[in-house]
Formats: structure tokens, C-alpha cells, sequence
């Protein structure tokens, strides 16, 4: 594959990729992107990459990195109902 069809194949991933299919499509934009001999070709196809990228994250839930729950040892206790006197 050139260069050129590289970039192509990456655009075409950038623009017919679907939420159901973005997983895939951004491995194969990997693997292609470790195809390009060079740093300016790279550059080339960095806003296809982003793009990718940033939908993967919305299409996850932002679910890049896993959430951290909240420590349960700071949240506030239920107060206690106060006895009648």
C-alpha cells in the first residue's frame, strides 16, 4: 500500500466509522499509521488519529482511563437521629 492509499484508507476510517465499529476502525488507523516510513507522513495523518481518538472516548463514555470511585472513607456519615429529651 502507498503512502497515499494509507492516507486515503485512514480518512475513509475517519469518516465512515461508526459507534459500533470504532473499536476496530481504530486499531486498523494504528496498525496503518505504523505503516508510514516517515515523521511528515505521520503528521499527515495526525488529524485522522485525533479524530479517532476523540470519538473512541465519546463513543466509550469517556472511559479512557478507568474511573476511580470515591473513597468511602470520606464521605459523610448518615447523622444519627438526635435522642428526645
Amino acid at each position: 500500500m502507498t503512502v497515499d492509499e494509507t492516507l486515503a484508507r485512514l480518512k475513509a476510517l475517519y469518516f465512515e466509522t461508526t459507534q459500533a465499529t470504532i473499536e476496530q476502525a481504530f486499531d486498523e488507523a494504528i496498525d496503518l499509521l505504523k505503516t508510514l516510513p516517515s515523521e511528515a507522513e505521520r503528521e499527515r495523518a495526525a488529524v485522522y488519529m485525533e479524530g479517532l481518538a476523540e470519538m473512541r472516548q465519546e463513543w466509550r463514555g469517556g472511559r479512557g482511563t478507568p474511573k476511580r470511585p470515591g473513597n468511602p472513607a470520606r464521605r459523610r456519615p448518615e447523622a444519627a437521629p438526635k435522642p428526645r429529651k
